[in-house]
């Protein structure tokens, strides 16, 4: 270890939505996944030879007969993947919540399942869902030397007092037969917090002992890492860290809300840790929420006396150090030319889409979106395709051939918080024909901004984001003809504070980020003429 150079390294290593990272490494290769929530394709899984770089290379839950996600509330869907390999294969183990209403205490415990396959740089292997007999949600397994597998998992515990004010979200874990996914022995509670909140275990066994990771205290500003050791078996009885908890994000800190580990040991030796943090943005005494949701940040580990010291009990922060990193320079520009047959890796859709309504070769060199009969607002599948946003300043651009021939129609560009909240720009009818530009701010009374434009001919579309503002414009284009001078400006409509653009919704919770992309919609009817995006670009 004394060999090992020590460098300076930046978190957030995977920016952007990007929560409850799980991480681990086969040979000279770590292997990171997160979660996606209502997302799909769902369980996007990240490669990277250092901790510091990593690209993604493909998702787990790319089938309907995987991931079939129809109405759920925000922050339903996929929670908390895990990733492990054991004996030569990759297993994705997590859950999906069809049902999620905390602010009713209302939820569906789902099912627990895996995937799996032995070629993870193939999406189409991974295997059919096997689904436990275990409920609840942050699912893990644990192989032990005696052949044993370990489920875990967290939710509210049986017994509990009917006074009780607390979540009483606990961990529970059982064995189980992996090829069928039938529990062999009955779930046994085996940590619960004083916050009310235990979540997101996982089990490692180093030198003799086992150890048990929770995140405890809720996502939120009392996030916490705690662990806890076992020399008899994954059961318990557990011994506490002394230094519990392992370190302390506060409110005053440029990282907030940190916790949700996952561990891993490098191939020299030292041990890293990957949890979720969120970075808002100081004015004042106040913060300004981030934009980018929960992200994925990288801390080095020591051992003493058999405990991990996760970066010497200290914060998280921005700029960090540790052995063999180093300052990442990454070109954050990105552009989709839409020259592939097959949509390029980092497109999602609002839940699971029920039919195939788009093209890449109905004009080569071009996405044709063929716009369904549900809006934006609707907790369906819509006509959407986003990608996440991952820095700021960032702008927004594509460009679009849409000639509508009815109102009620529209396509465009959106800015992406959720399906109760989110601003567009697109191309329309009015009532008396005309075809135009609107841009529609969040909220259910917002007004509407509207601009006639020419009868036919492209229009570029662009959000300019800042680190509190995003700002919607256009600007037509007409092939070789040069326009008149006044046309040749972006024309903006409209501003949006960040602020706006993140508010809570009524039912359900923003566990996702913002994410930008384009769209084309009917109002409970399809689209008949395509919308045809040449590029997008950040």
């Amino acid at each position: 270890m004394s060999s090992l150079k020590t460098g300076t390294y930046a978190n957030p290593v995977l920016p952007g939505f990007n929560p409850d990272p799980s991480v681990i490494r086969v040979d000279k290769n770590y292997f990171c996944v997160t979660s996606s929530f209502e997302y799909f394709p769902g369980a996007p899984i990240y490669h990277s030879k250092d901790l510091v770089k990593w690209d993604l290379i493909g998702h787990a839950l790319t089938r309907k007969s995987q991931l079939d996600i129809k109405t759920p509330e925000p922050g339903g869907g996929v929670w908390a993947t895990t990733i492990r390999y054991h004996n030569g294969v990759f297993y994705i183990i997590t859950n999906v919540f069809d049902r999620y209403r905390p602010q009713a205490d209302d939820r569906v415990w789902p099912r627990g399942f895996y995937v799996k396959t032995s070629n993870i740089w193939d999406d189409s292997t991974w295997s059919d869902p096997v689904y436990f007999d275990q409920v609840g949600f942050d699912f893990d397994l644990f192989w032990d030397d005696d052949g044993h597998v370990y489920l875990s998992s967290c939710y509210r515990k049986v017994d509990r007092s009917p006074e009780s004010k607390m979540k009483d979200f606990c961990i529970h874990i059982s064995t189980v037969d992996l090829e069928s996914g039938s529990l062999t022995s009955t779930p046994k509670m085996i940590r619960e917090s004083g916050s009310g909140i235990a979540e997101g275990p996982h089990l490692f066994k180093r030198n003799g002992y086992y150890y048990l990771f929770t995140a405890e205290g809720g996502t939120e500003s009392g996030h916490c890492e705690y662990v806890s050791r076992s020399r008899e078996s994954p059961i318990g009885p557990w011994e506490p860290a002394p230094h519990n908890p392992l370190w302390r994000n506060t409110t005053d800190d440029d990282v907030q809300n940190t916790g949700h580990c996952d561990i891993v040991e490098g191939e020299d030796g030292q041990w890293w840790a990957m949890c979720l943090g969120v970075r808002p943005r100081r004015e004042g005494e106040i913060w300004r929420t981030s934009v980018f949701g929960r992200e994925s940040m990288l801390l080095p580990i020591r051992w003493e006396n058999d405990w991990p010291i996760f970066n010497e009990s200290q914060p998280v922060t921005l700029q960090m150090s540790g052995p063999n990193t180093y300052m990442l320079e990454e070109d954050k520009k990105w552009r989709d030319d839409f020259t592939s047959e097959k949509l390029t890796l980092g497109w999602y859709r609002k839940n699971t889409p029920v039919k195939k309504d788009y093209s890449l070769t109905a004009r080569p060199g071009h996405l044709t979106l063929y716009g369904g009969p549900y809006t934006l607002s609707m907790p369906t599948c819509p006509t959407l395709f986003l990608r996440k946003q991952r820095h700021w300043p960032v702008t927004w651009e594509t460009q679009l051939t849409f000639q509508p021939s009815v109102p009620r129609v529209e396509a465009g560009n959106v800015v992406w918080w959720n399906y109760t909240c989110h601003a567009r720009i697109g191309i329309a009818l009015n009532t008396q024909s005309q075809r135009i530009v609107r841009f529609t701010p969040p909220g259910t009374n917002a007004v509407a901004v509207e601009r006639n434009i020419y009868e036919k001919g492209d229009v570029t579309f662009v959000v300019d984001s800042t680190d509190t503002t995003y700002r919607f414009g256009y600007r037509e284009v007409c092939g070789a003809e040069k326009l008149p001078a006044s046309r040749e400006a972006w024309v903006w409509l409209g501003e949006v504070d960040t602020q706006v653009l993140t508010q809570n919704p009524v039912i359900g919770q923003p566990f996702t980020g913002m994410m930008m992309g384009v769209y084309a919609f009917g109002e409970l009817q399809g689209v008949l003429d395509s919308a045809e995006f040449a590029y997008a670009e950040f």
